[in-house]
């Protein structure tokens, strides 16, 4: 193959590439254009006309548009661009830390310690019967007098 050749189809296979990726900016401009299309957002027809969502009918593609005193039913498609967005309600949700795990929750933690608690008196009350039955006047917890 001669170099003339050569670079004809290099430069065949590098349009072919930007076509693609030209392709997949419009789709993503498109979908995030179809995303913002919300009541109370300004938009922009492709006509020129300007006016304000009240409502967007997903399953027939339609958008009903408020422009002065008109009201006007229109294809998704026509809508050019969105002027004024409106803003999505954030949902915040809740961060989990490491040491939030349910698991391992103070909860549980204080039920183990409750249950400590409870062997630790048991074992104090058993303690203070014995010293009762021999006799010992000493508190619990107490050492021998030496």
């Amino acid at each position: 193959m001669d170099p003339i050749s050569l670079v004809m189809i290099a430069l065949i296979g590098v349009l072919i590439i930007f076509m693609f990726r030209n392709g997949k900016k419009r789709r993503q401009a498109m979908e995030q254009l179809q995303s913002g299309l919300r009541p109370g957002a300004g938009v922009m027809l492709q006509s020129g006309i300007f006016g304000i969502v009240e409502s967007v009918d997903e399953e027939n593609n339609r958008v009903t548009i408020l422009s002065g005193d008109s009201t006007l039913v229109v294809h998704r498609n026509a809508i050019g661009q969105i002027t004024d967005p409106v803003d999505a309600p954030v949902v915040e949700e809740p961060v989990v830390a490491p040491d939030d795990d349910p698991e391992f929750s103070p909860k549980v933690v204080e039920e183990e310690i409750v249950v400590i608690d409870e062997d630790r008196r048991a074992a104090e009350s058993d303690t203070a019967e014995r010293s009762a039955e021999e006799g010992d006047d000493r508190p619990n917890g107490e050492a021998p007098k030496a």
